[in-house]
């Protein structure tokens, strides 16, 4: 998957993994195929055999309810989502048994555009009172995202979406006490009161304010978004990298390095070690910084708060989501399974377990499983949604993300005009789209 969001995929993975794949359990089903309480499935992912202990963790929990379905998990190493669903096709053209495929923000669209995914529109309505439950537990934008972005080529479901990713900020409590500087107590601040925090801590600790990265997901996509724009318009048919609004959120990202509020770029910065220290103010991410302030010892000494603003509250999202494969013999049994995924106990349990992506399900986003052990204002996290964006992703996927990172990482390092950049970016962008 693209750089940027490899943290996401931990998520995505170990939201296949370890972290939020949730749905209801019964009997039932739509479309024929085996049996709904047994049989075995191949669950695919991308990814290699490092995943497979987080997944039979996740099997053999599954199988505590139905113990005659047999779940393996195939990884396929791929660099990026095109090569994955190209790769799963062909095996699938060639005969081979695949029923369920874990699928990201990033590859939803292609694989739906291939015609290989079962409909899950009889599925659900035969068991419509277990997934309505599900629906109405989840952000409504979740759904709507699900619609317009990985529906079937004639507009039929074939995803069911899962936990996600937002973005926010991670307070270190103990330097901004020392440096004086309050913490936004509704978890809302904006970009100014941001920079005039930075430069009180700078003064007053020395410490960091933020880290300067360049991940799409991770740094691109939140200055973006929290200042109206993104890389792509709504429907991801058109780039808008070079906007008044992007160049301004690339030259504010660049004046943190510049005014010495955030490390220089390609240095040996190491942003859990420096947060512990008390010589870095925050760590950004989503769900996943989690796990490190628990190694860390922080979870008392940090909050979450959203990220700064210049024209209103944004995060970039991205979600996990599962499907049935069209010439799946067991397609029974495979939505036995995608309802175990979205029922409150399965989300419950990988959000104890220590998932690093939050749970689709609002009321486990809410509750002690997914809060207890962790910063204060978790469920900032989930209450994203309201109003994120989902990452852009073309079917150029890797490539895009390529020119996006790049151009970012050239101006955050000072080494190239902001408005040149990103219009050279942009026209990179354009011919990816036009290819």
């Amino acid at each position: 998957m693209r750089k940027s969001l490899k943290r996401i995929v931990l998520g995505a993975m170990a939201v296949a993994t370890a972290g939020a794949l949730i749905t209801g359990c019964s009997s039932g089903g739509g479309g024929g195929g085996g049996d709904a309480e047994s049989g075995e499935l191949n669950f695919v992912y991308m990814g290699d055999a490092n995943q497979q202990k987080a997944f039979n963790a996740l099997f053999a929990e599954f199988n505590k309810q139905h113990p005659d379905i047999k779940l393996k998990a195939v990884g396929i190493p791929s660099g990026n989502w095109a090569t994955f669903s190209t790769t799963v096709a062909t095996r699938l053209a060639g005969g081979q048994k695949i029923d369920i495929i874990q699928v990201a923000t990033e590859g939803q669209r292609l694989f739906a555009s291939k015609g290989i995914l079962e409909d899950l529109g009889p599925y659900i309505d035969k068991d419509k009172d277990e997934v309505d439950d599900y629906w109405n537990d989840i952000s409504p934008n979740l759904k709507k995202f699900n619609e317009e972005f990985a529906s079937g080529p004639d507009g039929e479901t074939v995803f069911i979406p899962g936990g996600f990713n937002t973005m926010g900020m991670y307070l270190n409590k103990t330097v901004f006490e020392k440096a004086g500087v309050p913490i936004p107590e509704d978890g809302n601040w904006t970009w100014d009161e941001f920079l005039e925090a930075g430069k009180t801590i700078k003064e007053k600790t020395g410490a960091y304010l933020t880290g300067a990265g360049s991940g799409y997901f991770t740094d691109v996509m939140p200055w973006l978004t929290t200042n109206g724009t993104s890389t792509f318009n709504e429907d991801w048919s058109q780039p808008t990298y070079d906007t008044a609004a992007a160049v301004e959120s690339a030259e504010f990202a660049r004046s943190l390095v510049e005014l010495g509020l955030a490390p220089k770029p390609g240095g040996q910065f190491d942003p859990n070690t420096a947060f512990k220290q008390g010589k870095l103010a925050s760590l950004n991410g989503g769900r996943w910084p989690v796990l490190g302030i628990r190694d860390l010892k922080m979870v008392d000494d940090t909050v979450l708060v959203n990220w700064p603003t210049k024209v209103g509250n944004g995060s970039p999202v991205g979600w996990d989501a599962w499907n049935i494969a069209k010439n799946s013999e067991n397609k029974e049994a495979a939505w036995t399974f995608i309802k175990f995924l979205m029922s409150k106990e399965a989300g419950s349990y990988f959000a104890e377990i220590g998932g690093t992506i939050v749970p689709a399900r609002t009321s486990v986003a809410n509750s002690p499983a997914f809060t207890d052990n962790a910063p204060e204002g978790t469920v900032r996290l989930s209450e994203a949604l309201d109003f994120a964006t989902p990452i852009p992703s073309i079917d150029q996927g890797a490539e895009a993300q390529k020119t996006i990172e790049e151009a970012w990482a050239t101006i955050i390092a000072g080494q190239g005009d902001v408005q040149k950049t990103l219009d050279a970016a942009q026209a990179k962008l354009e011919k990816l789209i036009g290819d």
